[in-house]
């Protein structure tokens, strides 16, 4: 901080409640030579939900965290209600009311809501009657829109009421300002409205102020009152959310070279083809590109994870499958990729039979976008170039010979250049380990390699998950060329926009099966998170007819 920074003792802090003013000057973070925040000013006025804009990599974090007091800045100030504070450290942060959500889950998976609760506050006694602080526990969760039973463990909860409880536990401290880090990620559209709404109405009370960082435009326009944009560590845009649309904060964030986007969310930058390019004898022929037949699969605690699931993606179709995180998704990919062992059911591909062997996936041409690409479809001290031909590497030209030959390395390096620029890949080189690449970098690495050639089905699970909204735009459009080169594509997304945006239709996942399908034309975003959530029959709406609905006899199973 600078050095006039004025500082407060914890123990003579006003006991002072309602939403706070937090203004920061020339907020600068760096990290040896990189700058991570550069003289960031922002005003956010209390009683406001303030959401916060930008690319990964654009500062949005390092900013929280100074103000939440897990980093310090070396130059500028932060003020609160106009006083500037030296915050040191997260319990200086707490005691002067800053309370802050992540995106990733901090419970203590086998205690109870009650004892989770309780652990959040800044003082916990020796001894606790818990018959009173029961009493005040329930009292509290009575101003809340939130049930969850107190009894409960957060390992037993769904991940949507495990982000409620997140947002509980800062709640139940009463803080003067709120951060909140992508907080609906794992929530049904009913959750995050639920959510969002109560934050907004606590914000407008006057009993907090709130900072959301968001990638969602959606969230920003229907909640937020103000908003500041931040690219390459600066703060570039700042507006009243009544005064701008998502086309602007989307050039904001993107540079004033950018696109306007042509949608809610996201900003095409590629042509794309039509879905109609798929050649007429493959689409009129009626063999689906990729056919799933009552597959069971196990999940990693012995317990049905999929269940009795069929499904089937024509050529030239994007299939979504949408879900609250935890319902079977991951392991339907990994039974579907050759990750996990089927229990029973049948796969195949443009009518033949598949079981997701190497040869398999190259004679049927099935590619996959894994989520976690770095985990699951990479090998991190392995070159660019390496993990670039971990496909072919023993197919010519790559060898000198079919299924083995002389491995011919230059020819790796050559054809891993030529991706690196199609696909604007930022490394230090075709050697450089994947491992030191970025998250969006190493996704494109994997588009590359995965995209390359001919395809008939493609498996792409939450491929922009954690993204930047460039790399977004990227991928998207990647996925468009790839069904209008006539493949089938399977998207499963937690994502709700992302589905309505590019799949034809789909379908929900609950519990380990399909429990309901639809046109994305027809989508109600309302109607689908009623089913994720569990809260609507699967014959309630769409088309029933569809070889992705289960039989009632076999649901029933």
């Amino acid at each position: 901080m600078t050095s006039a920074t004025l500082t407060t003792p914890i123990g003579a802090l006003p006991a002072q409640t309602g939403a706070l003013a937090l203004d920061t000057y020339e907020l600068t973070k760096r990290f040896g030579s990189f700058t991570a925040m550069d003289r960031v000013t922002m005003k956010v006025e209390p009683g406001t939900v303030h959401a916060l804009l930008g690319e990964n990599g654009a500062g949005k974090s390092t900013l929280v965290k100074c103000v939440a007091g897990f980093q310090r800045a070396e130059e500028g100030s932060i003020m609160i209600d106009g006083r500037e504070q030296d915050i040191a450290n997260p319990v200086i942060a707490r005691a002067l009311g800053i309370g802050m959500v992540y995106q990733h889950f901090t419970l203590a998976p086998g205690m109870t809501v009650a004892e989770n609760l309780l652990l959040a506050a800044d003082k916990v006694p020796f001894l606790v009657d818990w018959k009173a602080k029961r009493a005040e526990l329930q009292a509290f969760l009575g101003t809340t829109p939130f049930s969850l039973n107190l009894d409960a463990c957060p390992a037993d909860l769904a991940a949507g009421e495990k982000q409620k409880l997140e947002l509980l536990k800062q709640l139940y401290l009463k803080p003067r300002l709120l951060i909140l880090d992508e907080p609906t990620s794992v929530l049904t559209p009913q959750e995050a409205d639920e959510v969002l709404g109560h934050i907004r109405d606590f914000a407008r009370r006057g009993e907090c102020t709130v900072i959301i960082i968001t990638h969602k435009f959606r969230e920003v326009m229907a909640y937020a009152d103000a908003v500041t944009v931040l690219r390459k560590g600066k703060a570039v845009h700042h507006c009243r959310v009544a005064d701008t649309t998502p086309a602007l904060l989307a050039q904001a964030m993107m540079g004033e070279s950018a696109s306007t986007a042509d949608s809610e969310e996201k900003v095409p930058v590629a042509p794309v083809e039509s879905a109609q390019a798929a050649p007429d004898s493959i689409a009129k022929s009626g063999i689906p590109a990729l056919q799933v037949e009552d597959l069971h699969a196990l999940g990693d605690r012995g317990t049905l994870a999929v269940q009795a699931l069929s499904l089937s993606v024509m050529p030239g179709e994007i299939l979504g499958i949408a879900g609250v995180s935890g319902n079977g998704q991951r392991e339907l990919v990994e039974a579907l990729v050759g990750q996990r062992t089927r229990l029973s059911g049948k796969v195949s591909v443009m009518g033949q039979p598949y079981l997701a062997t190497r040869q398999e996936n190259r004679e049927l041409k099935v590619r996959s976008l894994p989520e976690e690409p770095l985990r699951n479809a990479c090998v991190g001290d392995l070159s660019v170039a390496e993990n670039m031909a971990l496909r072919d590497f023993d197919q010519p030209p790559l060898a000198s010979s079919a299924f083995g030959g002389v491995l011919r390395f230059p020819t790796w390096r050559a054809r891993a250049r030529a991706w690196i620029t199609e696909y604007g890949i930022k490394t230090q080189g075709e050697n450089a380990p994947i491992r030191s690449l970025s998250g969006g970098n190493v996704q494109r690495t994997v588009l590359a390699r995965e995209l390359a050639g001919d395809i008939n089905v493609l498996i792409a699970a939450n491929p922009v998950f954690g993204l930047d909204f460039a790399a977004v735009a990227e991928i998207h459009s990647r996925l468009r060329q790839v069904r209008g080169r006539g493949a089938g594509v399977l998207l499963i997304s937690e994502d709700l926009d992302e589905l309505l945006e590019l799949a034809d239709r789909i379908v929900v996942m609950s519990e380990g099966r399909i429990v309901f399908e639809t046109s994305a034309a027809a989508a109600d975003r309302h109607v689908l998170g009623a089913h994720m959530g569990g809260g609507a029959h699967g014959d309630a709406h769409g088309d029933t007819a569809s070889t992705a609905t289960i039989p009632a006899e076999k649901a029933a199973a």
